[in-house]
C-alpha cells in the first residue's frame, strides 16, 4: 500500500516525478482518488498557499507545487469523472485582451486546481467574446480576470459589459485580480470581488462556493 504523505510531501515540495509516480502506484493499489483529492492533495495546496502568504514560499515554488499538483491530478480525472465526483466549482479564468503576462493567472489557476476546483484556462490576451462563449457553453460559477497593465484594466470593464449585453452576467461571480487592481477599482467596474493574492482568491472562490 503506498504511502500517501508521500503525494502530499512530493506536492509540497514541488517534485512532479514523485508526485506522478506516487498517484500512479496508488491508482494500481486501488485506493479512492477522491480521497487522494481531498485528504492529500488539497491540505497540501493549502499549506502551500499559506507558506507563501507568510512569504516562507515565493512564485517559483508555488509555480513548482502547482505543476506537482497539476501532474498528479491530470491521472486521477479519468477516475474521478467515472465515479461522478464533482469539482468544488467550475471557474473560467484568463488575463484580458491586450495584457501577454500570464504569471499571476497561472498561480491562481494552479491554486484553484488545488482547492478542487474545475479550472478552464483561456490563456493570455482574451478577447471578451472568449469569455461570454465559455460562459455559455461550460457554464462556470466564476470567472476570474487578470490584468497586470494599467493599460489594460479597461478590459475589465469591457468583459464584464460583454457578460451583461449577453445575459450571462448574474449567472456568474467575476473575481478579478493583478498588481494595480485595487478593491475599489472592482467595485467601480461592477466586479464581484478582488482577490490580491492566488491564496486570497482561492477564498473568495470557496466562499462564493458556499453561498451558492
Amino acid at each position: 500500500m503506498p504511502d500517501l504523505s508521500k503525494l502530499y510531501d512530493a506536492i509540497l515540495s514541488g517534485d512532479h516525478k514523485a508526485a506522478s509516480a506516487i498517484t500512479r502506484e496508488a491508482i494500481d493499489a486501488k485506493i479512492d482518488a477522491m480521497e487522494m483529492v481531498t485528504g492529500y492533495m488539497v491540505p497540501a495546496m493549502d499549506e502551500v498557499g499559506r507558506r507563501f502568504e507568510c512569504e516562507e514560499y515565493f512564485v517559483p515554488e508555488l509555480l513548482l507545487c502547482g505543476r506537482a499538483m497539476k501532474s498528479a491530478l491530470e491521472l486521477l480525472r479519468p477516475l474521478l469523472a467515472a465515479a461522478g465526483s464533482q469539482p468544488a466549482g467550475r471557474v473560467v479564468i484568463g488575463t484580458v485582451k491586450g495584457d501577454l503576462h500570464d504569471i499571476g493567472k497561472n498561480l491562481v489557476a494552479a491554486m484553484l486546481e488545488g482547492a478542487g476546483f474545475e479550472v478552464i484556462d483561456l490563456g493570455a490576451d482574451v478577447e471578451p467574446d472568449a469569455f461570454v462563449e465559455t460562459v455559455k457553453v461550460r457554464k462556470p460559477h466564476l470567472v476570474c480576470l487578470s490584468a497586470l497593465l494599467t493599460v489594460t484594466m479597461p478590459s475589465m470593464k469591457t468583459t464584464i459589459q460583454a457578460l451583461k449585453d449577453a445575459g450571462v452576467r448574474d449567472s456568474v461571480k467575476v473575481l478579478i485580480g493583478g498588481a494595480p487592481i485595487t478593491p475599489e477599482y472592482a467595485d467601480s467596474i461592477g466586479a464581484d470581488a478582488f482577490g490580491g493574492s492566488a491564496t486570497a482568491a482561492v477564498s473568495l472562490a470557496r466562499k462564493f462556493m458556499q453561498a451558492a
